[in-house]
């Protein structure tokens, strides 16, 4: 920090300091008595005194800094620190002219009445709609759906400006509902745009590709509908990361999340020709110096992590006779102490500050998916900066499971064996489970208690 404000004021330059209650309490006072030293020789005016070296004081120089109080991993600012700034509070902006003047300089000429229409359907969700953590239904949702309904507007020009951001609301929302909240939401929805009905967006040629990996990989089942939500979750991932560099795939573990990314995966490179090339890391199975890298305080080296090498590595230029997309996949908890430091790279400034100095910028060929059981521990500013993507196990279910087994064990059974446990599942299969998990002992009875488990087991 010393280093920087040495060369702001030498310059004369504006320095702005995101997330400043970031910094630990120790350095922070620290920053107080260099702030002093700085402000008693802007009112004295010509050189000072700083870090050891005379320095020449521009009187120009300006350090703002921002931050979100009562988040973890945050600090409070020493009152000492507090007196050296200016307070200004922030107050929540005005949704509906936001909406209106983006709508308008994306070509919608209804944009008043539009923009008072999506308001209400993201102030009625908030209210309406259970509380999970991974929804937001802020200012950084309704950007990222009116960048949506923009590129609609140009692509679909003979349709409706109602019907397009009808079909934008739904198709960018649709994905993070958990099973209970979808129907509600389309009855909002129904409710503001009434009478208007508007197929999904087709990609039929990229879903014929993704039906063809499934069964490829064994992984097509006979449940038509449940095998339809897959391919549907597969596609709400791709729309989501058309308009979000940073997405984050939710759900609790066995729902799929895993197939779903190397399958879009794989169904790009047979769309395009263009292949994907994953890198994943457990964030939490490391330190965060570790993870982020370290620097000496004595001599100055710089340690690479795990993290930062790998995101330098698949920021690098393209070669230009290959062209390749690059994800960098997070598998694991996501918390406020570790995730915090990648804000920067989730929103529109797309950079990672490391702690020597180093800034790497999130390239156009390179997103970042997070895959993840929930968001408990993330703070809002992360989660509102992602497009999220919930994949809920009530629509894959165990059946899936079962016949991948069979299909995988085909050749040590004969086909006889291959049928007669198909039979058996449906034979038994769910009346077990629905008495373990549910309590349901037959259709005409009354559900009984379900049985006691030893071992916690997820939904």
């Amino acid at each position: 920090m010393g280093s920087i404000f040495s060369g702001l004021i030498q310059t004369g330059f504006w320095g702005c300091f995101d997330e400043f209650n970031r910094i630990n309490p120790e350095v922070l006072s620290v920053i107080s008595s260099q702030l002093q030293q700085i402000q008693a020789g802007l009112a004295k005016g010509g050189r000072i005194e700083f870090q050891g070296n005379d320095v020449k004081l521009v009187p120009t120089v300006g350090i703002f800094v921002t931050m979100n109080p009562g988040y973890a991993g945050r600090s409070e600012l020493p009152d000492n620190l507090k007196a050296l700034f200016r307070p200004v509070t922030m107050i929540v902006p005005d949704l509906v002219l936001i909406c209106e003047n983006m709508l308008m300089s994306e070509g919608f000429t209804m944009a008043k009445i539009l923009a008072k229409k999506m308001t209400v359907l993201y102030k009625l969700s908030k209210e309406q709609l259970s509380q999970q953590y991974h929804y937001d239904f802020g200012l950084r949702a309704l950007k990222s759906v009116l960048v949506m309904a923009g590129s609609l507007k140009r692509e679909y020009a003979d349709l409706g400006e109602d019907l397009v951001l009808m079909r934008a609301l739904r198709d960018m929302n649709a994905p993070k509902f958990v099973f209970e909240d979808v129907p509600l939401f389309q009855g909002l929805i129904n409710d503001l745009f009434p009478g208007v009905q508007l197929e999904r967006v087709g990609y039929e040629s990229m879903k014929e590709k993704i039906v063809s990996i499934l069964d490829e990989e064994l992984f097509k089942h006979n449940d038509e509908e449940n095998f339809s939500n897959q391919i549907n979750k597969v596609i709400q991932l791709y729309e989501t990361m058309l308009t979000r560099h940073t997405t984050m795939v939710v759900g609790p573990t066995g729902s799929g999340k895993t197939v779903i990314i190397n399958t879009l995966a794989k169904g790009l490179k047979a769309e395009t020709g263009i292949p994907t090339k994953i890198k994943t890391i457990n964030a939490k199975s490391i330190t965060i110096p570790e993870l982020y890298g370290v620097l000496d305080p004595e001599s100055r080296d710089w340690t690479d992590g795990l993290l930062s090498k790998i995101f330098r590595d698949m920021n690098e230029d393209l070669d230009p006779k290959k062209e390749e997309r690059r994800w960098i996949v997070y598998d694991g908890d996501v918390d406020a102490v570790w995730v915090e430091n990648m804000n920067s790279v989730m929103d529109d400034s797309k950079l990672l500050t490391l702690a020597n100095g180093e800034r790497i910028r999130l390239q156009k060929h390179c997103l970042m998916l997070f895959e993840v059981y929930d968001l408990q521990y993330a703070s809002p500013a992360t989660i509102s900066r992602c497009g999220m993507v919930y994949v809920d196990p009530k629509n894959l279910g165990y059946y899936p499971f079962y016949e991948r087994w069979c299909k995988l064990n085909q050749k040590k059974f004969s086909d006889i064996m291959y049928e007669s446990l198909k039979e058996l599942y449906q034979k038994f299969v769910d009346i077990c489970v629905n008495r373990v998990f549910e309590g349901i002992v037959s259709d005409d009875a009354d559900p009984a208690a379900p049985l006691r488990m030893k071992v916690p087991r997820t939904n």
